[in-house]
């Protein structure tokens, strides 16, 4: 499917949602004006001034109104790279699973990782709702982003609580080895919710060399077509920055609901902050319940203990 985009004015937008409006679809994605079908195009206008054409005549009825400002067409799947997980110069165009984590350097609440699918003719789309690195964007942000972005596109969440961590972490499993089935498990889940569609590939947030990581899931189910690794994913490929959100998102979400259980305003993190938090709640409830909602491992277990005995 080949996709267009023109930046026109208002005027232009309201002249066009005039001469399609018999053509109209009733179902619009957030941040348009309006959504039309006419000859196998879909032309959906955005507040912005951008319109987004989408179809196998996108480029011709996108040249009725405007110059097009990007066309790009769906690549076909793509042989791996040299070392085999190296990500190919073009994939910001292809039709990606992206897989992202957070929460692996808090002290208190969950690990959450997400798989995200974002195929080419929706990353106008998706630009148009604001994502991109989740580094750039407020908590606030990501909550507004997030609430449009998994009603648009198909992912799989996985929380980590802590209590699980941590009897993994006692049984000698590594965080590594917890992210990696975490995000195998993700863009499992992801793959059968899409098939029999198949993505171009799959991009991960490199946290280990591919080595590490696919040791880290012997005699797992492991999907292996066309997979690449690149730090910095968010800024290589859409779907990257669309997983982190949606797990960011979920992270929020868990930490609010931590603070209610704590009866304390929880700080991310791990810094000092995060060592006076939970010596208060040890101090009101106890290093069990403590232990129920932080990384009990982390050194600021220890200093939270100091602190509550001062």
């Amino acid at each position: 499917m080949a996709n267009s985009v023109i930046k026109v004015g208002q005027e232009q937008i309201t002249k066009m949602e005039s001469y399609y409006n018999k053509n109209k679809i009733e179902k619009t994605p957030p941040g348009a004006v309006f959504s039309a079908k006419v000859n196998g195009c879909t032309i959906t206008a955005y507040k912005s001034g951008k319109v987004l054409f989408q179809g196998n005549s996108a480029e011709a009825v996108a040249a009725q109104w405007g110059t097009v400002a990007q066309a790009t067409r769906k690549q076909p799947s793509i042989a791996k790279a040299p070392n085999g997980y190296q990500p190919p110069a073009n994939i910001s165009n292809l039709s990606i699973i992206g897989s992202d984590e957070v929460g692996t350097g808090d002290f208190f609440g969950p690990i959450t990782v997400v798989a995200a699918y974002v195929k080419n003719d929706q990353i106008e789309l998706l630009k148009e709702l604001g994502v991109k690195d989740s580094k750039n964007l407020k908590d606030p942000q990501i909550c507004e982003i997030a609430k449009d972005l998994i009603q648009t596109i198909p992912y799989s969440l996985l929380v980590l609580h802590n209590e699980k961590y941590n009897d993994l972490q006692q049984q000698g499993m590594s965080q590594g080895k917890m992210k990696a089935i975490l995000h195998n498990q993700a863009i499992n889940h992801l793959l059968m919710k899409i098939d029999p569609e198949k993505p171009d590939g799959v991009l991960i947030d490199q946290f280990a060399v591919p080595g590490v990581y696919f040791n880290h899931l012997q005699g797992k189910k492991v999907y292996k077509e066309n997979i690449y690794f690149s730090t910095k994913a968010e800024g290589v490929h859409l779907a990257v920055a669309a997983a982190s959100i949606i797990a960011r998102y979920s992270f929020i979400q868990e930490f609010d609901k931590l603070s209610q259980k704590a009866g304390v305003v929880i700080p991310k993190g791990a810094g000092a902050q995060v060592d006076i938090a939970a010596a208060k709640i040890l101090q009101k409830k106890g290093s069990e319940f403590l232990a129920t909602i932080t990384k009990k491992h982390f050194a600021n277990t220890e200093k939270s203990l100091k602190i509550a005995k001062k």
